[in-house]
């Protein structure tokens, strides 16, 4: 049993660093400030060949685990880029995985490299304003049409819609009182935005403003025949292949944040002197501080566990949803304790820690809630009856 990260984890960690390390405090500022996807970070990792780190070789990827692909999002993250620059490559690592898993070869050799390549950016499209989390009953509908499908319908919180080239779409192509099971009839599309068709409207938000979060309209928007990705009716069967890779990036995420936070709270303890002595020296300042750094520790333990478990491709499902809870919860508690630790200066975005207390805010309400993961876990890991 070991528990550090192998020669090639580390290898990624440090290359990650180096690239990440050219966009300093100054850079997230400005984006925090005036907005503005990050293409900078965006290109250079794509020029670095990161950006399809989990997909196949043959397609121009990597060819690399989730385990990887955590230890990569939790040092963009960690470098101080926090939300504003993870979640401008994330879609990129898990989102594409129902193209590679169920997707022709045709549509790989067609989809993935511009994606690998930075060419194309993609959004992911399945939320919708009355549903939530109850996939379900997605109400947006793709009618067949010959050779094309033609969608009508709103989706909601839809990241790089401003900026994306493609999106992953998930419609419903059979009514849902037709269906004899209530996961059947919805089907996924992989295809190019028509914004003469696609009304996106940018909502204004609590945090990571460089990376825009949308409605999204449709209005006969057309969809070829062979932008679909396997079957139609089984898009909620394809889209579960994202769900816990998904979990565990947000996870590794929040805990990269909650670590530069621990660090940034830490030097400051150190080098703010009152009363004759560093602040640090007095235990209400060290004790909530080590408690971070046992949570976050103990959260990184539970992350690669679940990455380890997926790549082994073993069941996940507890250990990746329990990765993303103690992940969010623990970098929220240290961001929220290096703004406390900064006293007055942690109010001040000259300091950083406030914004990651607003962005890491995010790995707490998304993908999931902390209420439906201690739903989920009580049911699964310990055979309580279902709630929801």
């Amino acid at each position: 049993m070991d528990f550090t990260y192998s020669g090639e984890q580390d290898q990624v960690r440090r290359a990650i660093s180096a690239i990440c390390s050219q966009f300093g405090d100054d850079y997230w500022l400005e984006r925090d400030r005036e907005g503005g996807f990050p293409a900078e970070l965006h290109q250079a990792l794509a020029k670095g060949g990161w950006l399809g780190i989990c997909i196949p070789e043959a397609y121009g990827g990597s060819g690399l685990g989730i385990s990887e692909a955590a230890v990569m999002m939790q040092a963009i993250a960690q470098s101080g880029a926090a939300m504003s620059g993870a979640s401008a490559i994330h879609m990129n690592i898990f989102g594409l995985n129902p193209v590679v898993v169920f997707g022709t070869d045709e549509q790989k050799k067609r989809m993935l490299p511009p994606l690998v390549a930075g060419a194309e950016k993609a959004c992911f499209a399945v939320t919708e304003p009355n549903t939530g989390l109850d996939t379900t009953q997605l109400k947006t509908r793709a009618e067949r049409r010959n050779d094309r499908y033609v969608v009508n319908g709103q989706k909601v919180w839809i990241s790089t819609a401003q900026v994306a080239e493609k999106m992953l779409l998930l419609a419903r192509t059979t009514p849902a009182d037709k269906v004899a099971k209530k996961t059947e009839g919805l089907s996924l599309f992989y295809t190019t935005i028509d914004r003469k068709r696609i009304e996106i409207r940018e909502i204004e938000k609590h945090g990571r403003k460089a990376v825009d979060s949308n409605q999204v309209f449709f209005d006969n928007f057309e969809i070829p025949f062979e932008d679909r990705i396997g079957e139609e009716g089984k898009g909620f069967e394809y889209i579960l292949h994202g769900i816990n890779p998904e979990r565990i990036l947000i996870a590794a995420e929040a805990l990269g944040i909650g670590l530069v936070a621990l660090d940034r709270a830490s030097t400051y303890a150190k080098e703010r002197q009152v009363f004759g002595r560093p602040i640090g020296q007095n235990q209400g300042i060290q004790h909530p501080l080590a408690e971070s750094w046992m949570e976050l520790e103990a959260a990184r333990l539970m992350v690669m566990n679940a990455a380890w478990r997926y790549d082994q491709k073993l069941s996940c499902g507890v250990e990746a949803n329990a990765a993303k809870y103690m992940a969010a919860e623990a970098g929220y508690k240290a961001c929220q304790q290096a703004v406390m630790t900064h006293g007055g200066f942690g109010y001040a975005k000259e300091y950083h820690v406030e914004r990651y207390l607003r962005e890491v805010m995010l790995t707490r309400i998304a993908p999931i809630s902390p209420q439906l993961i201690l739903c989920f876990i009580a049911e699964k890991a310990l055979g309580l009856p279902k709630s929801y």
